[in-house]
């Protein structure tokens, strides 16, 4: 049998011992990435095989915890893609303040990045005082660092440019302060926001959103887990809700196109439709 054969068995074999173990389904992950990924956790933690890795972290919860993070992806900055968000800011703003009182929901929040460049769009939309915000990701440690909401001092000059580029209405400074080396996200915007643990694999839905993010968190998920993520989605929207998916992705060809509509291809937002 050639050895990658011997990997791929062992691959699966993992997988399924997470999930029996720990609860975490990673079964249906695109099985390139998670490859990669796995091998980077092996070279970091001195593991000399896939197979290697299944005992230890049956009987090592930290350790799993730390593969589980490997899993997780954190590529993020605030105002990513400036497009994205000044889209936002002129298509999807407007129709949300003819709701009472937004829900919205950031799937795959990772550090939080996302969640705050939201949250400034919307103080400076005056919606902030009158919306919900549940922002979810299934890595505890990545969860933290976005209540803190605490960043690199070194990255707030392109975070400024992608807030100017965004429609940037303040300057940027209005909304943190510096703190030793520090960017510290400033309270006011974090008041309507919770952070909580959900896995978009196995948890159920968040009722009657009125917009939802998920960007480039699908691209890692393999069809069958794209169209329950995609069909999760579409149930927790309320009837005219919007739903925020990152450059790669498309509800194209999905299983739930027909229950949307288009309002930015390129910027890859959709809107559900009325029935």
């Amino acid at each position: 049998m050639h050895e990658v054969d011997i990997e791929e068995i062992a691959v699966d074999l993992l997988l399924e011992a997470i999930y029996r173990r720990f609860g975490y389904d990673f079964r249906n992950y695109a099985r390139a990435s998670l490859q990669r990924r796995i091998h980077h956790f092996q070279e970091v933690y001195d593991i000399k095989s896939v197979a290697d890795i299944i005992p230890r972290i049956l009987v090592d919860e930290a350790l799993f915890l730390a593969l589980a993070g490997h899993f997780s992806v954190m590529v993020t900055e605030m105002f990513r893609d400036p497009g994205f968000f000044l889209a936002i800011r002129q298509k999807v703003l407007p129709a949300l303040k003819t709701f009472a009182a937004p829900r919205i929901w950031h799937a795959g929040c990772a550090t939080g990045e996302e969640v705050y460049s939201a949250a400034i769009l919307l103080q400076e939309e005056t919606l902030y005082s009158r919306v919900t915000i549940f922002a979810t990701d299934f890595n505890d440690e990545a969860l933290a660092a976005a209540k803190d909401g605490i960043y690199a001092l070194d990255n707030i000059q392109q975070y400024t440019r992608n807030y100017q580029l965004a429609g940037g209405k303040q300057s940027f400074s209005d909304y943190y302060h510096a703190d030793y080396g520090r960017a510290v996200i400033k309270s006011s915007l974090k008041k309507n926001i919770t952070f909580a643990n959900h896995n978009l694999v196995a948890d159920h839905v968040f009722s009657e959103m009125h917009l939802i993010f998920c960007r480039n968190v699908l691209i890692y998920f393999n069809q069958d887990l794209q169209n329950r993520a995609l069909a999760l989605f579409r149930d927790s929207l309320a009837h005219g809700g919007f739903l925020c998916l990152g450059s790669n992705e498309s509800l194209l060809f999905s299983e739930v196109e027909k229950d949307f509509t288009v309002v930015d291809e390129k910027q890859k937002i959709y809107k559900k439709k009325r029935l």
